[in-house]
Protein backbone atom coordinates (compact mmCIF):
# COMPACT_ATOMS: atom_id res chain seq x y z
CA UNK A 1 0.00 0.00 0.00
CA UNK A 2 2.86 2.69 1.02
CA UNK A 3 4.59 1.92 -2.34
CA UNK A 4 1.10 2.17 -4.23
CA UNK A 5 0.54 5.88 -3.00
CA UNK A 6 4.05 6.39 -3.13
CA UNK A 7 3.85 5.90 -6.92
CA UNK A 8 0.54 7.02 -7.55
CA UNK A 9 -0.18 10.27 -6.00
CA UNK A 10 2.43 12.92 -5.67
CA UNK A 11 4.06 11.90 -2.37
CA UNK A 12 7.04 12.24 -0.79
CA UNK A 13 8.20 9.74 1.27
CA UNK A 14 7.25 11.87 4.88
CA UNK A 15 4.25 12.22 3.26
CA UNK A 16 3.89 8.67 3.13
CA UNK A 17 4.91 7.94 6.43
CA UNK A 18 2.52 10.43 7.33
CA UNK A 19 -0.20 8.93 6.08
CA UNK A 20 0.47 5.56 7.64
CA UNK A 21 0.75 6.75 10.90
CA UNK A 22 -2.93 8.26 10.82
CA UNK A 23 -3.79 4.94 9.75
CA UNK A 24 -1.63 3.30 13.25
CA UNK A 25 1.13 2.26 11.08
CA UNK A 26 4.15 3.50 12.46
CA UNK A 27 7.15 3.54 9.41
CA UNK A 28 10.02 5.73 8.71
CA UNK A 29 10.48 7.44 5.74
CA UNK A 30 13.64 5.86 5.09
CA UNK A 31 11.64 2.56 5.19
CA UNK A 32 9.53 3.82 2.70
CA UNK A 33 12.02 4.84 0.63
CA UNK A 34 13.53 1.34 0.69
CA UNK A 35 10.27 -0.73 0.09
CA UNK A 36 9.81 2.00 -2.86
CA UNK A 37 13.54 0.71 -4.33
CA UNK A 38 13.17 -2.60 -3.60
CA UNK A 39 10.07 -3.34 -4.71
CA UNK A 40 8.76 -1.09 -7.73
CA UNK A 41 11.37 -3.02 -10.03
CA UNK A 42 9.65 -6.56 -9.18
CA UNK A 43 6.62 -5.18 -9.17
CA UNK A 44 7.24 -3.91 -12.93
CA UNK A 45 8.79 -6.93 -13.33
CA UNK A 46 5.97 -9.45 -12.61
CA UNK A 47 3.62 -7.12 -14.34
CA UNK A 48 5.42 -7.47 -17.84
CA UNK A 49 3.52 -10.72 -19.10
CA UNK A 50 0.59 -8.56 -18.04
CA UNK A 51 0.86 -5.85 -20.30
CA UNK A 52 -1.04 -5.45 -23.90
CA UNK A 53 0.25 -5.31 -26.77
CA UNK A 54 1.77 -2.16 -28.04
CA UNK A 55 0.47 0.14 -30.40
CA UNK A 56 2.45 0.37 -33.81
CA UNK A 57 3.33 3.35 -33.67
CA UNK A 58 5.68 5.28 -31.31
CA UNK A 59 6.78 8.45 -29.75
CA UNK A 60 10.13 8.48 -28.68
CA UNK A 61 11.76 12.02 -26.90
CA UNK A 62 14.08 12.23 -23.83
CA UNK A 63 13.49 14.88 -20.94
CA UNK A 64 15.83 16.07 -18.55
CA UNK A 65 15.66 15.66 -14.92
CA UNK A 66 18.28 17.47 -12.10
CA UNK A 67 20.00 14.44 -9.86
CA UNK A 68 22.46 16.01 -6.88
CA UNK A 69 22.20 19.52 -8.43
CA UNK A 70 23.25 18.10 -11.63
CA UNK A 71 21.01 17.58 -15.43
CA UNK A 72 20.22 13.79 -16.03
CA UNK A 73 18.45 12.48 -18.99
CA UNK A 74 15.42 10.11 -19.26
CA UNK A 75 14.46 8.42 -22.54
CA UNK A 76 11.09 7.59 -22.78
CA UNK A 77 8.75 5.55 -25.17
CA UNK A 78 5.24 5.76 -26.04
CA UNK A 79 2.22 4.67 -28.01
CA UNK A 80 -0.42 6.35 -30.03
CA UNK A 81 -2.76 4.78 -27.14
CA UNK A 82 -0.47 6.87 -24.44
CA UNK A 83 1.00 2.94 -23.11
CA UNK A 84 4.78 3.71 -21.68
CA UNK A 85 6.23 0.92 -23.77
CA UNK A 86 9.65 2.16 -21.72
CA UNK A 87 12.04 4.24 -19.24
CA UNK A 88 15.46 4.73 -19.40
CA UNK A 89 17.51 7.47 -17.23
CA UNK A 90 21.24 8.14 -17.60
CA UNK A 91 24.02 10.84 -17.00
CA UNK A 92 25.15 11.16 -20.79
CA UNK A 93 23.18 11.21 -24.15
CA UNK A 94 24.89 9.51 -26.99
CA UNK A 95 24.61 7.42 -29.69
CA UNK A 96 25.43 4.40 -26.96
CA UNK A 97 22.96 5.47 -24.82
CA UNK A 98 20.22 6.04 -26.97
CA UNK A 99 21.06 2.71 -28.56
CA UNK A 100 20.76 0.85 -25.73
CA UNK A 101 17.09 2.43 -25.35
CA UNK A 102 16.03 1.35 -28.03
CA UNK A 103 17.45 -2.01 -27.92
CA UNK A 104 15.87 -2.17 -24.00
CA UNK A 105 12.62 -1.05 -25.68
CA UNK A 106 12.64 -3.46 -28.73
CA UNK A 107 13.34 -6.44 -26.73
CA UNK A 108 9.78 -6.31 -25.23
CA UNK A 109 8.53 -8.40 -28.75
CA UNK A 110 6.76 -5.56 -30.49
CA UNK A 111 7.76 -3.76 -33.90
CA UNK A 112 6.54 -0.42 -34.88
CA UNK A 113 5.68 0.53 -38.44
CA UNK A 114 6.37 4.34 -37.32
CA UNK A 115 8.81 6.04 -34.80
CA UNK A 116 8.70 10.08 -33.87
CA UNK A 117 11.29 11.47 -32.56
CA UNK A 118 13.03 14.70 -32.03
CA UNK A 119 15.48 16.09 -34.00
CA UNK A 120 18.38 14.32 -32.41
CA UNK A 121 21.00 13.62 -35.51
CA UNK A 122 21.46 10.11 -33.74
CA UNK A 123 18.51 9.06 -33.97
CA UNK A 124 17.78 8.84 -38.02
CA UNK A 125 21.30 6.16 -38.19
CA UNK A 126 19.52 3.88 -35.29
CA UNK A 127 16.44 3.42 -36.41
CA UNK A 128 17.44 2.62 -39.78
CA UNK A 129 19.88 0.15 -38.55
CA UNK A 130 17.55 -1.33 -36.17
CA UNK A 131 14.11 -0.57 -37.34
CA UNK A 132 14.74 -0.13 -41.54
CA UNK A 133 11.00 -1.27 -42.08
CA UNK A 134 9.78 1.21 -39.70
CA UNK A 135 8.75 5.15 -40.94
CA UNK A 136 11.03 7.39 -39.01
CA UNK A 137 9.11 10.73 -38.42
CA UNK A 138 11.88 13.25 -36.95
CA UNK A 139 9.92 16.43 -36.68
CA UNK A 140 9.77 18.03 -33.25
CA UNK A 141 6.13 19.35 -33.68
CA UNK A 142 4.72 15.91 -34.48
CA UNK A 143 6.06 14.90 -30.88
CA UNK A 144 3.45 16.80 -28.75
CA UNK A 145 1.70 13.37 -27.19
CA UNK A 146 4.92 12.28 -25.60
CA UNK A 147 6.09 15.57 -24.42
CA UNK A 148 2.33 16.00 -22.70
CA UNK A 149 3.31 13.01 -20.99
CA UNK A 150 6.71 14.21 -20.42
CA UNK A 151 4.83 16.61 -17.98
CA UNK A 152 2.68 14.22 -16.03
CA UNK A 153 6.06 12.41 -14.62
CA UNK A 154 7.68 15.93 -13.87
CA UNK A 155 4.44 16.74 -12.35
CA UNK A 156 4.63 13.38 -9.56
CA UNK A 157 8.57 13.89 -9.46
CA UNK A 158 8.66 17.66 -8.27
CA UNK A 159 7.19 16.55 -4.43
CA UNK A 160 10.18 14.70 -3.93
CA UNK A 161 12.87 17.66 -2.77
CA UNK A 162 15.62 16.62 -4.48
CA UNK A 163 16.98 13.67 -6.33
CA UNK A 164 20.14 12.25 -4.90
CA UNK A 165 20.58 9.28 -7.43
CA UNK A 166 19.75 8.12 -10.82
CA UNK A 167 18.80 4.81 -9.22
CA UNK A 168 15.73 6.93 -8.09
CA UNK A 169 15.19 8.45 -11.12
CA UNK A 170 14.60 4.86 -13.13
CA UNK A 171 12.40 3.44 -10.49
CA UNK A 172 9.97 6.30 -9.91
CA UNK A 173 10.37 6.60 -13.47
CA UNK A 174 9.91 2.95 -13.73
CA UNK A 175 6.75 2.66 -11.09
CA UNK A 176 5.18 5.69 -12.25
CA UNK A 177 5.00 4.25 -15.82
CA UNK A 178 3.44 1.22 -14.17
CA UNK A 179 0.91 2.52 -12.70
CA UNK A 180 -0.40 4.91 -15.46
CA UNK A 181 -0.63 1.56 -17.34
CA UNK A 182 -2.83 0.11 -15.10
CA UNK A 183 -4.81 2.96 -14.73
CA UNK A 184 -5.39 3.45 -18.67
CA UNK A 185 -6.37 -0.37 -18.92
CA UNK A 186 -2.83 -1.18 -20.91
CA UNK A 187 -2.85 -4.33 -18.84
CA UNK A 188 -4.50 -7.34 -18.10
CA UNK A 189 -4.05 -7.03 -13.81
CA UNK A 190 -7.69 -6.23 -12.55
CA UNK A 191 -9.59 -5.26 -15.67
CA UNK A 192 -13.02 -6.79 -14.40
CA UNK A 193 -12.62 -4.20 -11.24
CA UNK A 194 -14.20 -0.53 -10.93
CA UNK A 195 -11.74 2.01 -12.85
CA UNK A 196 -10.93 3.41 -9.54
CA UNK A 197 -10.49 0.64 -7.47
CA UNK A 198 -8.11 -1.32 -10.61
CA UNK A 199 -4.50 0.36 -8.99
CA UNK A 200 -5.46 -1.27 -5.90
CA UNK A 201 -6.73 -4.57 -7.36
CA UNK A 202 -4.07 -5.03 -9.56
CA UNK A 203 -1.09 -4.05 -6.74
CA UNK A 204 -2.76 -7.11 -4.51
CA UNK A 205 -2.93 -9.42 -7.51
CA UNK A 206 1.11 -8.23 -8.32
CA UNK A 207 2.56 -8.30 -5.00
CA UNK A 208 1.48 -12.13 -4.60
CA UNK A 209 3.63 -13.23 -7.94
CA UNK A 210 6.46 -11.18 -6.21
Amino acid sequence: MAVRWYLRFALSYRDVEELLAERGLEVDHVTIYRWAQRFTPLLAEAARPCRRRPGDRWFVDKTYVKVAGRRAYLYRAVDQHGQVIDVFASTRRDQGITRRFFTQALSHGHRPVEVTTDKAPVCPRLLDELLPEACHVDAAQENNRIETDHGRLKARLRPMRGLQRLRSVQTVSAGHALVQNIRRGHDKCAVDTHPQLRLAAAFTELAHAV
